[in-house]
């Protein structure tokens, strides 16, 4: 799975370095010391196929040697996975739904190479995201310095994603492209568009749905234009919602489109309490797509969007990476790459073997969470032993069940090892 252009320096192979890393990572650690117990453990040399466990220093020193060719290489390892594996990418209501945004590492209280505030008010970072399909596949993982606006140069990591997008979803998949507010710009919404215009000289479809950033908008005025159009509705006393599909012109440099936009409009006279109001509360929301479908279809697959929070705190808290280990920026983003295969991993493995038939005794999921993959699997006690020449994983009695999970997993997996 590791590929073969990882070079070799200095007695240790790299490949090895980069093995033992996402080792680590796929176990919840993320700090270079925590190999130090694994160096004479024999079970992780021998599933991990290492010639020689390398040490921390050694992990580290080469990481910061090699972190800019590795970011690149790291990031076809996903893809490979997802590809061989013929992972399960499932749809919400028809379309399969790629989110993208970006989230808060909190490394306060440290001197690491671009630390700095972040729209939360912590110190830290503020990597890009991209998820695909109900299980939350990780198609694309970069570290940004704390103050890097949402929309700086996402347009470059638009560039990285769209291939990636385009070679794991089926040639008949309906993709939908889903944004939040900070990426509200003409910039991205015209990049968006010709995506879309790509996909479709491609025969394949290509949606897009950004969250609209009213900025400095008339309240009062919006509502005028709701009653003009007569398209308010009382929802409840003292509350009232209209919905306008309206198609707006957008420039960019020296281009323009005319895009569509779904905007809703709330006024509350009483609160939910029943309490008058002395001024009317006005709400406005909006959200720019190329979907054409019915304005409450549009707000409600926008809805959905919010799941993808939780894998945020999955990369986070369940493999440890809050606080990342290295003092270098490029060090750190080359860990981060490697998390998001460890990330897709784990996800696998929850999705083959803790669903279904083979769920373990817990409420029925369609998705496993990346700590229930490290309590069920990753973190099983077993027996390493060698008997008659071969090496056996020996798990004891009264557990056919974790059994199963393992080798169903493995017949899986095992065509990835294949060049």
């Amino acid at each position: 799975m590791i590929d073969p252009r990882l070079p070799v320096s200095q007695g240790m192979r790299t490949s090895d370095l980069v093995k033992s890393m996402v080792g680590l990572l796929s176990l919840g650690k993320s700090d270079f010391e925590a190999i130090e117990p694994f160096r004479s453990d024999r079970f992780f040399k021998e599933a991990l196929g290492l010639a020689k466990v390398p040490g921390s220093v050694w992990m580290r020193q080469r990481l910061d040697a090699r972190a800019a060719e590795l970011r690149e290489l790291t990031d076809e390892l996903s893809l490979r996975l997802l590809e061989r594996t013929e992972a399960p990418i499932t749809a919400h209501k028809g379309y399969v739904c790629a989110d993208m945004d970006t989230f808060v590492m909190d490394n306060s209280d440290t001197k690491k190479e671009a630390v700095s505030r972040t729209y939360q008010g912590v110190d830290g970072y503020t990597p890009i995201a991209l998820y695909l399909g109900n299980e939350g596949w990780n198609l694309g993982l970069e570290l940004r310095a704390g103050s890097h606006h949402s929309a700086l140069e996402t347009e470059y990591f638009f560039e990285r994603v769209f291939p990636r997008l385009e070679r794991v979803c089926a040639a008949d998949a309906k993709v939908l492209w889903r944004a939040d507010s900070g990426f509200d710009s003409a910039r991205l919404l015209f990049a968006l568009a010709a995506e879309r215009e790509r996909w479709a000289g491609l025969e394949r479809s290509f949606d897009y749905l950004t969250k609209w950033n009213p900025r400095r908008q008339d309240k009062a005025a919006w509502v005028a234009r709701a009653e003009a159009a007569g398209v308010f509705e009382e929802v409840r006393a003292g509350k009232r919602v209209g919905l306008l599909d309206l198609q707006v012109e957008r420039a960019w440099k020296k281009a323009k489109r005319t895009l569509r936009l779904v905007v809703r409009v709330t006024e509350r006279t009483i609160d939910k309490k029943g309490q008058h109001l002395l001024a009317p509360e006005i709400e406005i929301e909006g959200w720019w797509t190329s979907l054409d479908v019915p304005m409450a279809d549009v707000i409600e697959l926008y809805k959905h969007h919010g799941t993808h929070e939780q894998f945020h705190s999955e990369i986070k808290t369940d493999l440890d990476l809050e606080r990342l280990p290295s003092g270098k920026f490029d060090t750190n983003d080359a860990v981060v790459h490697l998390a998001a295969f460890a990330y897709n991993c784990l996800r696998l493995i929850g999705q083959l073997g803790l669903t279904g038939e083979l769920s373990p005794i817990r409420h029925p999921a369609k998705r496993r969470r990346i700590k229930t993959v490290l309590q069920e699997v990753m973190y099983r006690a077993a027996k390493f032993v060698e008997h008659a020449r071969r090496l056996v994983l020996d798990f004891g009695r009264g557990v056919a069940a974790h059994v199963k999970v393992f080798t169903t997993v493995q017949a899986r997996l095992c065509v990835v090892a294949s060049p």
